[in-house]
């Protein structure tokens, strides 16, 4: 231990500054929970396989809001402290680079009141929402998207109650009044994406193309009520194949909760969603379903490809809201060049007001979600949307194919992205992207150059405000912008960078 003793330490991203921990790459998670009830910590043992990339005397997990209990260092007593929100441990021989390590954690994961994230209390268990940086406050990890492990989770719960967790099943023991349900994940997977749900749930089946299976999760007395939504998920995997390729996980699902988050979350294989989304009849069926297909086309975008930094993540948000607003076209709801010109209208406001869509600016201490602004959704689908009337359909569709087949089960950044557009229109693209990507203001679109800013309401007596698709979401707790279908976003996301809702009217 250095004469400082015990600090927290970070990867350096400049969103993120604490998060992630240098020294090491994490291969496997194998999590095991042993829940009794939602207002109560969970006892919990987090084994973690890695291999240091440096000489480590000391290493540091990110890791709050729980208590830990005993930390071992392949298999010997570690020695370890708190710093911030890290875990510092202190192995009693260093570990030296190239060496694969192992490191048991046994602690409590408590769920607390789930306004910071990690833990979402649903009315008949729990569920996980981790995005952007609260994977830590529910278990020990490196817990940045540049370090993605493979997973397996192993949740103890009474007999009454059904634990589906991202994955494949990996068997289900009962011992009494108790089961214990196994699930691991055939891919690897950033910590902002796992999901456990438990609760009194049906889980449902069928088959999507090429006989993948589909698999979703919906509170018991909701099964047939919600049968229509869960319906489209088949023939949405196959558009979306269609569009990008073959769909790159072993399964996928929906899990509706029975909590009010005002968001949607992209959770690797088994996307969350609200109960209110399907049951209530504030948005019209068409908008329903392009929410269902954002989550989806993450699957590919943010999910199998994921940020190399959190700067990157118009990367997700961007291709997500694009092929949901393409989607929505397709279908006759939502005209997408009508969409991409209000965006283009907002386009500068959105920028002054949270940073251009590749350099955002930092949330306010204390406030991780803010960084899903309108600018990282509609605002970084028009980017797409200027990229393919410069570089044409054909060699947009090639770039998209391209992208998520060189990168899957990746992290990827901006750079890459930018480097494999030239590379596939055959010119350099720099120029063309850097001021759509950094600038401050938005450039001219191709193809469409009477498109114009709106004005500043307070430009001129009398002016017109422009349309706001996207418009600044309002301030409930934890939420964010959103990115449906051409309006105006009116609730938000997540404590953790998942999809907001616009303000639309029902058919």
């Amino acid at each position: 231990m250095s004469p400082a003793g015990p600090r927290p330490l970070g990867i350096g991203d400049p969103l993120y500054p604490r998060l992630g921990n240098p020294g090491y790459d994490v291969t496997a998670y194998d999590i095991t929970l042993d829940y009794r009830r939602a207002d109560r910590p969970l006892d919990a043992v987090t084994t973690i396989d890695a291999r240091a990339t440096a000489g480590l005397r000391t290493l540091n997990l990110d890791f709050t809001q729980g208590t830990v209990r005993s930390v071992r260092v392949d298999g010997a007593p570690a020695a370890f402290a708190a710093a911030g929100e890290d875990l510092v441990i202190t192995p009693r021989t260093r570990l030296e680079r190239g060496a694969d390590f192992r490191v048991t954690v046994r602690h409590t994961s408590d769920p607390g009141d789930g306004a910071s994230g990690g833990w979402v209390r649903t009315r008949d268990g729990l569920a996980m929402a981790n995005q952007a940086d609260a994977a830590h406050r529910v278990f020990p990890c490196n817990d940045h998207p540049s370090d993605k492990a493979r997973f397996t989770f192993r949740v103890t719960a009474p007999k009454n109650l059904t634990v589906v967790a991202g994955g494949l099943p990996a068997g289900r023991v009962r011992e009494g009044a108790r089961t214990t349900w196994s699930y691991r994940l055939a891919h690897p997977m950033a910590t902002e994406l796992a999901q456990v749900s438990i609760g009194r749930s049906a889980v449902l089946h069928r088959t999507g193309p090429h006989g993948l299976p589909v698999r979703d999760v919906v509170p018991a007395a909701d099964r047939k009520k919600l049968e229509k939504w869960l319906a489209r998920t088949p023939g949405q995997l196959s558009w979306m194949e269609k569009k990008v390729g073959p769909y790159p996980f072993e399964d996928y699902g929906v899990l509706i909760s029975q909590a009010t988050t005002g968001f949607e979350l992209e959770t690797q294989t088994l996307s969350l969603f609200e109960r209110g989304l399907f049951t209530g009849d504030e948005f019209p069926r068409w908008y329903v379903e392009s929410i269902m297909l954002h989550e989806l086309a993450h699957q590919w975008f943010g999910d199998s490809v994921s940020p190399r930094r959190w700067s990157d993540l118009w990367l997700n948000e961007g291709h997500a809201t694009w092929y949901e607003a393409l989607y929505a076209d397709q279908y006759g709801k939502e005209s997408l060049e009508r969409r991409m010109r209000l965006a283009y209208e907002q386009s500068d406001a959105w920028r002054a007001a949270g940073g251009p869509p590749a350099a955002p600016r930092p949330a306010e201490p204390g406030k991780q979600i803010g960084l899903f602004r309108p600018i990282v959704y509609d605002g970084s689908a028009l980017v797409l949307y200027a990229l393919r009337e410069r570089i044409g359909r054909a060699a947009f569709e090639r770039l998209e194919r391209q992208w998520v087949v060189r990168h899957r089960d990746g992290v990827a950044s901006t750079t890459d992205f930018v480097r494999l557009a030239s590379e596939v229109a055959g010119k350099d693209l720099n120029g063309f992207l850097h001021p759509w990507l950094y600038g401050r203001k938005t450039p001219t679109m191709p193809g469409h150059p009477d498109w114009k800013p709106a004005p500043k309401p307070d430009a001129k007596p009398g002016a017109k405000p422009g349309a706001k698709p996207g418009a600044k979401p309002t301030t409930k707790p934890g939420a964010k912008p959103s990115t449906k279908p051409g309006a105006k976003p009116a609730a938000r996301s997540t404590p953790h960078g998942p999809t907001a809702r616009h303000t639309v009217k029902p058919e």
